[in-house]
């Protein structure tokens, strides 16, 4: 999953694992079998919404 302004946002759980040195985007791997910290996650995406409605 890719947040195209995921660079402005904070990750404190280090949820972005993926396009980390992209200038403005930031993505998130997320595969079957991976174990994903749900509120972390939950946290990040309203966040970005937050974000975009600004």
């Amino acid at each position: 999953m890719t947040f195209a302004k995921g660079a402005a946002l904070s990750d404190p759980s280090g949820v972005f694992d993926a396009s980390l040195d992209a200038g403005t985007r930031r993505a998130v791997d997320v595969h079957e079998s991976d174990d994903l910290d749900e509120a972390a996650f939950m946290a990040l995406i309203r966040e970005a919404v937050d974000l975009n409605r600004s």
